[in-house]
């Protein structure tokens, strides 16, 4: 499958570029992370944090779709932005959070404390790599 297949079937949209909507996107997820960073991981929130740092780099992978002209209606065609952007091995990591946060919502899967704590470190690096490469220019 190939990013333009995700046009085609209607799950993505052309649309016109909005700065002001991306900054606004990135600055909740900052502020999301922010929040995050506070939250104890236990047995009883391992679940929800994991499904809110899936949800921070989705915001910024939002971000970008829209600095690039698409309203994105899967999440699945996010995996395949990255790649047309040559980002293949965070494309890889992002399907597999989504994989992880569908398991999660859909199928009341669990996951341990130290999966969180792994892949909320990875989240953090994806999104600082992205931004970097992506928002620095709009941001600033």
């Amino acid at each position: 499958m190939k990013f333009e297949d995700f046009i085609a079937k209607g799950l993505v949209k052309k649309s016109s570029k909005d700065v002001s909507l991306a900054k606004s996107l990135v600055k909740t997820a900052e502020s999301d992370l922010r929040y995050l960073k506070t939250q104890t991981i236990n047995e009883l929130s391992a679940r929800k944090i994991m499904v809110n740092y899936y949800d921070t780099l989705r915001s910024i992978l939002e971000a970008i779709a829209i600095i690039d002209g698409y309203k994105i209606y899967s999440h699945e065609a996010f995996t395949y932005l990255l790649k047309d952007k040559d980002e293949e091995v965070i494309a890889k990591k992002f399907d597999r959070f989504r994989n992880i946060r569908n398991n999660i919502n859909y199928y009341g899967k669990n996951i341990s404390i130290e999966e969180i704590k792994e892949n909320s470190e990875e989240i953090i690096k994806i999104i600082i790599i992205l931004k970097k490469k992506n928002l620095d220019k709009i941001l600033n």
